[in-house]
């Protein structure tokens, strides 16, 4: 009997982290104490660059079904720099811009130019914006929508809207109803973000911590209700079932806070774009606009760096030598470092780090001699890896290797990928198991809420495996000098 009692004095809460991303969304139910992981749900979205936000809600609850429900707090982090407008109801006017939707780059080069160029935008809001960031969708949206525009009365991110509907069922002991009143924008449920998210808006100063309502209003032609910016470990609400909410954060941010991210790590994604993140105790300003000067979800920053090729390299290389991605990384494996002589500049399909939008792949160094399937899948892994590399020097700085980096995403699971990256990065190489890294981020952030502790609780490291290898820096010199060759080419040409 005194078993039984000490053991129901030890069962931990439950919290419970939302990842609600482009694609999909991920539920996961863990143990407050130190997320241990007790349930899981997942549910798609719809394909498209823009997304009714009924779809997110309909599939968070699919997901969360049987587990948010057995959680005492809650936390969403979503999908970065989506345009969810609503009116002075709180009905949502139009389907959600989502950040890959690319139509306002015309009106991100008008905004650069409006305000004084990037040094000002790196200087006041920590970023240069592109077509993703939430203030050139608003741009669009006045110049191409102009009886939307001047209906939006608020502008929310997807995880503020989702995070807005899960406290609108206050007082009910349910879930909100699907049609549920979703008034009130600034009454007794007034919608919240964080400093995390807000910073990829482009009307938000990370450094300072406010918003910069002016930019949003020139964006939209005038004035909107922005969320009130929550603090990092602030329970902002209740469900209807009674578990707090915290404040939420975007996905990269979630990311940081699940992977344990610190100070001298360096994060990078490997999916069909490429990241490379880190936390920072200072704000970033890059006036060339390839690194986000984002905050992250724990009152520091997370400068942020993406590519657009990553994944798809290899999937290309593998289709180009009739094989799958796993006999590609046996292929790499067989050939030596730096395959023959062979280079491959990756920008397969354009590419945004560095801004070069129009480029294409170009392969150097083919010969008779080194013409082999196994340098041709080398070069590629290679050629991936030196280009993510260059990601990661922008956040580090020049001549600055990483501490470690924490290699996640699916291109993680290559073995050529991991054991070639210690020597192109030059430092050790942590591959975390695969686990839902932004949903878990969300947990973490909703356990803190939950605590009201100064710091979030620490939770153990994830199993990882270690990589180490000898730097290879004639890969990295060759790659930089094909890079360097071909902007030259490009500028002479005009191409």
């Amino acid at each position: 009997m005194r078993a039984e009692a000490m053991n129901r004095a030890h069962v931990s809460r439950l919290i419970a982290g939302i990842d609600s991303s482009t694609q999909s969304t991920k539920v996961v139910l863990c143990e407050a104490d130190d997320g241990t992981v007790v349930g899981r749900g997942s549910a798609p979205h719809p394909a498209g660059t823009e997304a009714d936000p009924a779809a997110w809600w309909a599939a968070l609850r699919q997901a969360g079904d049987g587990l948010l429900e057995r959680a005492e707090a809650v936390g969403v982090a979503g999908q970065q720099h989506g345009m969810v407008a609503l009116d002075q109801d709180g009905e949502v006017i139009r389907p959600a811009l989502l950040w890959n939707d690319l139509r306002s780059a015309s009106a991100a080069a008008e905004l650069v130019a409006e305000f004084g160029g990037p040094r000002w935008w790196a200087s006041n809001t920590g970023s240069v914006p592109t077509a993703s960031f939430t203030v050139t969708k608003l741009r669009w949206m006045a110049k191409h929508e102009p009886d939307h525009a001047v209906r939006a009365s608020a502008v929310l991110l997807p995880h503020d809207w989702l995070t807005w509907r899960l406290r609108r069922g206050v007082g009910q002991r349910s879930w909100p109803a699907e049609a549920a009143d979703q008034g009130d924008l600034a009454g007794a449920t007034p919608p919240v973000t964080d400093r995390g998210d807000a910073s990829g808006t482009g009307y938000f100063s990370p450094a300072a911590g406010v918003w910069l309502p002016g930019l949003a209003e020139a964006a939209l032609g005038h004035p909107v209700l922005l969320p009130r910016v929550a603090r990092p470990a602030e329970v902002v609400g209740q469900t209807g079932w009674g578990a707090a909410v915290s404040a939420g954060t975007g996905d990269n941010m979630g990311a940081a806070l699940g992977l344990g991210l610190r100070p001298g790590d360096v994060a990078v994604s490997i999916g069909t774009s490429g990241t490379a993140f880190a936390v920072s105790e200072e704000p970033a300003a890059d006036p060339s606009g390839a690194v986000a000067g984002f905050a992250d979800a724990t009152g520091r920053f997370l400068p942020l760096v993406c590519t657009i090729n990553a994944g798809l390299v290899l999937n290309a290389t593998a289709s180009m030598l009739g094989t799958d991605l796993d006999g590609l990384s046996a292929l790499a494996l067989a050939a030596q470092p730096g395959a023959g002589g062979i280079t491959l500049l990756p920008y397969l399909d354009g590419e945004r780090t560095p801004d070069r939008p129009g480029a294409s792949g170009v392969l150097r160094g083919i010969t008779t001699r080194n013409a082999t399937r196994e340098n041709l899948a080398r070069a590629a892994v290679e050629a991936l890896l030196a280009s993510l590399a260059d990601a990661a020097d922008r956040i580090t700085g020049e001549g600055r290797a990483p501490g470690r980096v924490l290699l996640i995403g699916g291109g993680a699971r290559s073995e050529a990928v991991r054991r070639l990256a210690p020597g192109i990065f030059f430092c050790p190489v942590l591959v975390p198991e695969p686990e839902e890294y932004v949903a878990l981020g969300a947990a973490r952030q909703a356990a803190w809420a939950l605590a009201g502790t100064a710091e979030p609780p620490e939770w153990p490291s994830r199993p990882a495996a270690g990589y180490t290898g000898e730097p290879q820096p004639a890969i990295r010199e060759r790659h930089a000098a094909l890079r360097d060759d071909t902007v030259t080419w490009d500028e002479r040409t005009g191409s």
